[in-house]
């Protein structure tokens, strides 16, 4: 299935038709961006002009998608980073954000690095299934660290210097049904945390609002990447209300239209991508035609 049989128009096309994304010229920051939905995003970006610097932990898949930017003649940098292994919250965040200015002032000519990033997306998050009382403190710990703090400690970082050049977009992936509170028989902390992202979004639009700095969350559905195995694939179009599993590439797109635009209406929403999914469907035979 592609963008296009799903009713979406390729941006490719839009700009060939004139019409201009704000994402143009811009430097976008994107976090888990060499694999599944991270993947699309950062392919889409750079399809409407923006210059990425990815990290990704899977050096073979990050240098296979910089050098697949790179051929559409758009500017990428890739950083290897395992998130899980890299210092405290605040080691991380900088040594992301150095390595971002060094590689954007070498791209550019510039002697002096600086931190500035247009565009953050984070695409990341570990997921922990467990039964609730089988999740241990760690658990908590690295679910509510890098689901949380980590997008929202970089949002913090960003922000002060996108309200200064008067722009800024920030996309933060939530997890699927984390767009308001329910509860969770097996992956208790993974979506509290992410849950948590509606807060960081609503507040970026609140203060970012002068300053034309908006956020959203997207929270999606049954999606099909490449981290599925066929029996969990099987699962999930049994799953699926209309027994399809949702691409990553239109995910990405229906994503950043939400965002592609000047003013920005949607900034502070918690949007579902899910094509209607509901746990409370698994049982309905016409959810699985």
């Amino acid at each position: 299935m592609t963008v296009r049989e799903q009713g979406r128009e390729p941006f490719a096309e839009k700009v060939k038709s004139g019409r201009n994304s704000v994402f143009t010229g811009r430097r976008a920051l994107i976090i888990g961006g060499s694999g599944g939905i991270g993947r699309a995003i950062s392919l889409e970006l750079a399809a409407r002009g923006a210059s990425l610097f990815i990290q990704g932990r899977n050096r073979s898949k990050l240098q296979s998608l910089v050098e697949e930017i790179r051929e559409k003649g758009r500017g990428a940098e890739g950083l290897v980073l395992d998130l899980e292994k890299s210092g405290t919250l605040k080691e991380r965040i900088d040594l992301i954000l150095e390595a971002g200015a060094e590689q954007s002032a070498l791209a550019s000519g510039e002697k002096k690095p600086a931190r500035v990033f247009d565009i953050l997306v984070c695409a990341y998050g570990p997921f922990v299934r467990k039964a609730f009382g089988a999740h241990q403190a760690e658990d908590w710990e690295k679910t509510a660290l890098l689901d949380l703090a980590l997008p929202g400690a970089l949002a913090s970082a960003l922000c002060p210097g996108m309200s200064a050049r008067g722009f800024g977009r920030i996309l933060l992936l939530g997890g699927t049904r984390t767009d308001t509170i329910h509860g969770y028989l097996s992956n208790a902390a993974y979506a509290a945390a992410k849950t948590g992202l509606g807060v960081v979004a609503k507040s970026i639009a609140m203060e970012g609002a002068a300053h034309n700095v908006a956020a959203l969350v997207v929270c999606p559905g049954l999606v099909e990447t490449e981290y599925l195995g066929e029996d969990q694939k099987r699962a999930l179009l049994a799953a699926s209300p209309d027994g399809k599993l949702i691409q990553p590439a239109a995910l990405a797109t229906l994503a950043l239209d939400l965002l592609d635009c000047d003013p920005c209406p949607s900034s502070g929403a918690i949007v579902s991508l899910d094509s209607g999914f509901s746990p409370c469907g698994f049982d309905n035979p016409g959810a699985r035609r």
